[in-house]
């Protein structure tokens, strides 16, 4: 698959790291969700309810703090730098089925696919999203 949508105003990486860490996890869920949403509808004949238990299963903040486990040791100093802003950012909500550590790994993990999707790095991206 080598779906990532496609950003119609790439970002200067100056100017997304000027922004929220809190904001690249905004949008980074959104990709991530679509890029999901689109590898099981395109890979399997399920109806709607099942795609939508297989994306949330994957989406969820326990689930991608796994994903960022698996390939922490493979991120750039300056994909870690992003993680790391963003991880550590003061958050006011939990996921109700994460605890708060998952919950801030996933939101690290949000921010650096909003960063990598805002900054127009899609091949980079295609290869931290895909299994």
């Amino acid at each position: 698959m080598n779906f990532i949508p496609e950003n119609k105003e790439i970002i200067t990486i100056q100017k997304v790291r000027e922004m929220s860490p809190l904001v690249l996890a905004y949008i980074g869920d959104a990709v991530h969700s679509l890029y999901s949403r689109e590898k099981y509808a395109l890979s399997t004949t399920y109806k709607p309810n099942k795609l939508h238990i297989l994306v949330s299963n994957e989406v969820k903040a326990k689930a991608q703090a796994e994903k960022l486990e698996k390939i922490f040791e493979s991120l750039t100093q300056d994909e870690k730098d992003i993680f790391m802003r963003a991880r550590n950012t003061h958050v006011n909500t939990i996921a109700k089925n994460a605890s708060k550590g998952e919950y801030l790994e996933a939101t690290g993990f949000e921010a650096l696919i909003g960063y990598l999707y805002l900054t127009g790095q899609n091949e980079r991206l295609e290869d931290l999203l895909k299994d």
